[in-house]
This record gives structure tokens, sequence and C-alpha cells, in this order.
């Protein structure tokens, strides 16, 4: 046993150091819905945060450092589409998508990175869509403080 394992290459260390996971604000005011998604992310080597309303998504928006943000288009009283164009004031290079009714969706300019279908949209495709887009996030590096102005938050809000 002992000379079958000298056969395996040496590492270099055994605690070696992780990769900080991914950080994705989920919105959405289907508490049953958020609560399957932020399951599936988690479960996936994802941080889940989760908020059911647009207000809510930009208090925690403002405190995390978030690497990709899943919203509801038909989020009540903020939009899906409000809530995207708001924090893409405050951080532009974080991608942002919604999911909802494509025909709903489809007339509007949307500042969203991606689009959708709720309905017919797999939990594998939207994993891939996520892996995809975080992991092409611009901006900031790692490790660097997101610095938000007083007049950035105010305009968010």
């Amino acid at each position: 046993m002992l000379s079958r394992l000298a056969e395996y290459p040496k590492r270099r260390s055994v605690a070696r150091i992780m990769r900080p996971k991914k950080v994705i604000l989920c919105v959405n005011h289907n508490e049953q819905e958020l609560s399957v998604l932020k399951f599936m992310l988690s479960t996936n080597g994802y941080r889940v945060f989760a908020a059911t309303s647009g207000q809510e998504a930009i208090g925690l928006f403002a405190g995390l450092q978030v690497d990709l943000v899943l919203a509801d288009f038909g989020l009540p009283q903020m939009g899906g589409k409000q809530l995207v164009e708001r924090l893409k004031r405050v951080a532009p290079h974080v991608p942002m998508v919604l999911l909802g009714d494509p025909q709903a969706m489809s007339g509007d300019i949307h500042l969203a990175d991606a689009l959708l279908a709720k309905k017919s949209c797999s939990a594998q495709e939207l994993l891939e869509r996520i892996k995809v887009m975080s992991a092409r996030k611009r901006g900031p590096r790692k490790g660097a403080q997101r610095v938000i102005h007083e007049e950035e938050l105010a305009a968010a809000s």
C-alpha cells in the first residue's frame, strides 16, 4: 500500500489555498422560488444572498462584493428592469441576469447582460450561464475594495 502511494506525485501542500466562492445576489418576491434558487446555487459552490424586493436587494448590494445578480423580471413595486438599471449605475461591471416571461421582456431595451425565460430555462442551463458570466466579470480586481459614493447610493435607492 505504501509503495503505491509513493507512485503518486507529491502534493505541495495538503492545505491548499481555496478560491473564494463567487457571490450571487438572487432577487425574487416568490419565497419558494427564491429558496429553490438559493439551494441550487449554494449546492453548486456559490455563496448566495437572497432578497425579496428591489429595495432589499439595493441594501444588500451596497454592503457586499457581488459577482453576479440574478433577478426576477416581475418584481412588484420596483421591477427587475428598474432594479438592474439602478444597480448598473453603481457597478456597471457586475453581470446581471433577468429571469421572466420572454414576451414581457422582449419589448424593452435592457441593461441586463442576459435575459432567460423563467419557464423554459433548465437548472443546468441556468448554472452554465451563471458559470460563464461570473467567470467573465469585468471591473475591479479581486480583493480590491469597492467604494460607493454617497451620491451613487442615493441614485440607486
